[in-house]
């Protein structure tokens, strides 16, 4: 039996292909959302969204085709991508649809060829630091995540200023298109199914593609930075991705929290400080580096790892005899997550392969890398050594 996932666009049938069209009238029966299938009232219609109900629909239909409405386009965040993989057996064709960044940029009057494009309905998503980190977002939202949710945190973290549009109930005669300053439009209210277009003329980027932002650009005082190369070298042991959230527990001035957060523009980072003067200067670089996706967490560890969300990753560079305290509260929230260590003693280097070892992770690296640069005394340049340092790595079993 043949099945039709088509994309129906925004939901009004004048936006219809006409091989959806097509599709759509050869159909017996008609599978989808209760908005997609408002237009066909008096066929044999089931409201359904998710893929299992859909599936077992499929398979209680005697006679087809069966046409599956999907909004937008079958490619585009759809359902398609789900029940494909629920209808073996069965001849499938996918028609594309109108989907929601066309149609709305189009609307707009501009292209969508270079829009960084995010999905924040009904996932949980660091929709802030996506549009911090690119100079034109799309957004869907819906869920728990609305527009003006979004807008909000822009204006609570200082960008207020960038243009937002948003858009609902695209393609019916009731559509609404805003735009307007994040500041304003976090006044107004939208339904849960909109979209949003941000335009960031000043996205916060690397501006290198490796690690290792010179010391010199941050702000020192007498607060503890881990040092440029070693930083470079912590930041390669720990393997940061896009999605990521980090604890950086001993944060200091916040040198690997700041470098981690231009690593992680999808994830979060959580700077643990117990020190007062440390957290005014970590707070100082964070507004330097213009990073929004960055938490200083005020309090020792680990009384103040406990309120924090499960890390992929950790970084253990002053812990102030709480290690093993502090990789046991990271490791119960996720057994899985990589975590690295710098020791410039002794008896830390060796508390830690202690801590690495009982806690049963996975792949232990031990590195030392000692620094020597050199400073010009007159007509000479002179060899002025770093303390070396330890750098342990490892992984928990998943």
């Amino acid at each position: 039996m043949r099945v039709y996932l088509i994309g129906v666009g925004m939901g009004n049938p004048a936006t219809l292909t006409l091989e959806a069209k097509a599709a759509i009238e050869e159909s017996q029966v008609l599978i989808g959302a209760p908005r997609l299938l408002e237009p066909y009232q008096g066929r044999d219609c089931r409201a359904l969204i998710a893929a299992d109900d859909v599936a077992q629909a499929i398979t209680g239909v005697n006679e087809g085709p069966v046409g599956v409405l999907l909004s937008g386009d079958v490619g585009f965040y759809s359902g398609a991508k789900k029940l494909r993989e629920r209808l073996d057996g069965y001849e499938v064709r996918a028609l594309p649809g109108i989907s929601s960044l066309s149609y709305f940029c189009a609307q707009l009057g501009v292209s969508w060829q270079d829009v960084h494009i995010v999905s924040a309905h009904g996932r949980t998503h660091n929709a802030l630091g996506e549009i911090t980190s690119h100079s034109r977002t799309f957004l869907l939202t819906g869920g728990a995540t609305l527009a003006q949710d979004i807008c909000k945190s822009l204006k609570d973290h200082g960008l207020g200023a960038l243009t937002v549009s948003v858009g609902e109930r695209l393609s019916y005669p009731e559509q609404r298109i805003c735009t307007g300053t994040a500041a304003e439009l976090a006044e107004q209210t939208f339904e849960s199914l909109a979209v949003m277009l941000v335009e960031n003329p000043n996205p916060v980027v690397r501006t290198s593609t490796a690690p290792g932002i010179p010391d010199s650009a941050f702000q020192r005082g007498k607060a503890p930075m881990t040092k440029e190369e070693v930083r470079t070298l912590v930041l390669s042991k720990l393997r940061p991705q896009a999605h990521h959230v980090v604890w950086d527990v001993g944060a200091g001035t916040g040198s690997v929290s700041i470098e981690c957060a231009l690593a992680c523009p999808a994830g979060w980072v959580y700077a643990v400080e117990k020190e007062e003067p440390a957290l005014e200067l970590l707070e100082e670089n964070r507004q330097r580096f213009g990073v929004c996706n960055l938490t200083a967490v005020p309090g020792r560890a680990p009384e103040a790892l406990k309120a924090l969300p499960a890390p992929d990753r950790v970084f253990l560079g002053g812990t102030a005899g709480t290690m093993e305290a502090s990789l046991t509260a990271a490791l119960e929230k996720n057994p899985a997550l990589r975590v690295v260590a710098t020791a410039v003693t002794l008896e830390t280097l060796a508390e830690s392969v202690r801590v690495f070892e009982a806690k049963g992770l996975q792949d232990v690296d031990i590195v030392q890398i000692a620094v020597t640069r050199t400073r010009q005394v007159g007509p000479y340049h002179m060899m002025d050594a770093n303390n070396p340092v330890w750098i342990i790595s490892g992984e928990g079993r998943a």
